[in-house]
């Protein structure tokens, strides 16, 4: 697999690429033979502190705290996050092989031939709060929705087809098919992570350094070494700014004058149907989102009494409230976190796995008390106006 190295110059170091595919048994073998043969100074591998720690202590995966993260507000991004990794974890399956099986050999012959460590890679926290950011609504859907209804029954891969993906060409192909797609993901999660991991190697300590990466990876990487790179700026988290960030303050107030309105100009009656409407379409739609994931009847009257509060106040959702009744209620067990994987990609996955419950009452509550915003909306200009 020799087309699969790629030897540099830069300045006084003899930089050493060694492409792989994350799933391919293949570039597990390919790494070790590289490593012991050229016995560098350095090895930069392509991982991040966090996905390191996983590796080292690969149940710390099972202590996640379901809670935190609702808290956090970052449901949305760790659910994209848990669906790429199980898709890529779905396609090692299938060749009997385990996901970064290469960083871990790397890591591993690093140690046996003395050479530094290095962690070459861009936090993934930070890549996926950067994509999360910087992609569109409509983008977000298509993304999320198609790996939740992906056949589940795709092709066999075979160590045929990996090697075909080591291919250069091909793998090219690849990346630019998801970048005029997806221009966004291809510019964080390829062209933003070639820089880092060019300045990362550039930097890494003796004479001969050897980089472990995937393979679609080699190319930017190698362009980018001659370059200057920004780090400040591709590991900072933009601050979204929406055009229509005004109207979050804005319908809370059009509901309060309509409250005030109709208690004036109507007394206890008007004003009460008003308020009635308005509590029974939110609160009842967003138990309805709960109840449709089959959340437990404390986090659906919990969704029944946060959305209309929420509504009143938009720095709140009620699904955050919803969920974290739930995962008090329900929480998490050490088998739903190893069965994520499997899980995520079957309908019958998302009510049996608590850890997915917990997200899915987050989510379906929240849409549930926006389609109760607008329901309840149109209910009370009936009822004003006839």
């Amino acid at each position: 697999m020799a087309e699969n190295i790629t030897r540099l110059q830069y300045k006084d170091k003899e930089i050493i690429l060694v492409g792989t595919a994350h799933i391919s048994e293949a570039s597990v073998t390919l790494v070790k033979e590289t490593i012991e043969a050229e016995r560098p100074d350095s090895v930069c591998i392509e991982l991040d502190e966090g996905r390191y720690k996983s590796i080292k202590d690969p149940k710390a995966w099972e202590r996640t705290d379901v809670s935190k993260i609702v808290r956090e507000k970052k449901v949305m991004r760790m659910l994209a996050q848990l669906m790429l990794s199980a898709y890529q974890k779905k396609m090692a399956k299938k060749l009997g092989t385990k996901v970064g099986g290469e960083m871990i050999q790397g890591i591993e012959s690093a140690e046996e031939v003395g050479a530094t460590l290095i962690l070459a890679d861009r936090s993934i926290q930070i890549t996926f709060a950067r994509l999360w950011r910087l992609l569109r609504f409509k983008e977000k859907f298509k993304i999320l929705f198609g790996l939740v209804l992906g056949d589940e029954e795709d092709g066999e891969l075979t160590e045929d087809d990996m090697e075909s993906l080591l291919q250069q060409d091909m793998l090219e192909a690849m990346m630019g098919e998801v970048k005029n797609e997806f221009p966004v993901i291809g510019e964080v999660l390829i062209d933003e992570r070639d820089q880092y991991l060019a300045s990362k190697i550039k930097e890494a300590p003796g004479p001969k350094v050897l980089a472990v990466l995937g393979a679609g990876h080699v190319a930017g990487v190698t362009e980018e070494l001659y370059k200057d790179q920004d780090i400040e700026k591709i590991t900072a988290v933009p601050v979204k700014k929406s055009k229509l960030k005004f109207l979050i303050w804005i319908i809370p107030a059009i509901f309060v004058a309509a409250f005030a309105y109709g208690f004036i100009s109507g007394g206890m009656d008007l004003g009460g149907q008003i308020l009635i409407s308005f509590w029974l379409w939110n609160g009842g739609l967003s138990a309805l989102g709960a109840l449709l994931v089959l959340g437990h009847p404390l986090s659906i009257l919990t969704a029944f009494i946060a959305a209309p509060l929420t509504t009143l106040n938009p720095i709140l959702a009620a699904g955050w409230f919803a969920g974290l009744t739930e995962a008090w209620v329900r929480k998490p067990r050490v088998e739903d976190m190893q069965n994520i994987a499997v899980d995520i990609f079957r309908f019958k996955g998302w009510y049996q796995n608590r850890f997915l419950k917990v997200l899915a009452v987050v989510i379906m509550a929240n849409l549930g008390s926006v389609a109760g915003t607008f329901v309840s909306g149109a209910d009370i200009l009936r009822i004003l106006f006839g």
